[in-house]
């Protein structure tokens, strides 16, 4: 499963980067706010860092001013993923994008109709929110299986993008229930790394190394 991080603020991306776990980059207008900078700006800093998808979302809710809107986000760099809201304008633009072989990122998922659609309109990828879903106490992961499920059986090329990721299990849970990418916070993705039992490991070999009283270099 592929590692895309969710995130606006370049620091947290060039950290991620470095350690090699970075596949991708998923930004939307509520993240962008956050860092208040100018949209672009930061898009175009994030594509040159980043070599896999980063997806950058339109803000107009019809299909010719999302057309507009993905054509202008397009030209800042070849890895830009058109980022459109699963309604009937969206799927519309998601059909205009892929003809032009712009690659798309469906987004607000909330159903298995919803996520046939998009796969039938084209979509590079497809982003249920699990963790909005559990919100409600409806399984977010049970939407993963389903959707894995259709496209399997019907050869679609849709890439399930797992979004709205809250924690290490939920990481676990996507990767299980076959989600091609996880869209994650940077300091979820750093967690996963972590367990007592490491840490203890470690701190008993420092003990034991220390007592020997010898240097590798």
């Amino acid at each position: 499963m592929k590692f895309f991080v969710d995130t606006a603020i370049l620091s947290e991306i060039e950290e991620l980067n470095d350690y090699g776990l970075l596949d991708g980059v998923t930004t939307n207008p509520s993240l962008i706010a956050k860092s208040g900078r100018d949209f672009k700006e930061v898009i175009a800093e994030i594509c040159a860092v980043v070599s896999g998808p980063v997806s950058a979302e339109v803000a107009a809710m019809d299909a010719a001013g999302m057309m507009a809107e993905g054509d202008r986000l397009a030209r800042i760099a070849d890895n830009v993923v058109i980022k459109l809201p699963l309604t009937l304008d969206g799927l519309k633009a998601c059909r205009h994008f892929t003809a032009k072989g712009v690659k798309t990122n469906v987004t607000l998922c909330f159903s298995a109709n919803q996520a046939l659609l998009a796969a039938k309109a084209g979509a590079t990828f497809i982003s249920p929110f699990v963790g909005r879903l559990d919100d409600l106490n409806l399984d977010g992961m049970a939407l993963i299986r389903d959707i894995r499920t259709i496209y399997d059986n019907f050869g679609y090329g849709t890439n399930i993008l797992a979004a709205s990721i809250r924690s290490a299990n939920h990481v676990k849970e996507a990767a299980l229930a076959g989600a091609d990418v996880a869209t994650i916070p940077a300091a979820v993705i750093k967690g996963l790394a972590s367990h007592t039992l490491t840490d203890k490991g470690l701190d008993q070999f420092a003990k034991d190394w220390a007592a020997t009283g010898q240097s590798i270099l």
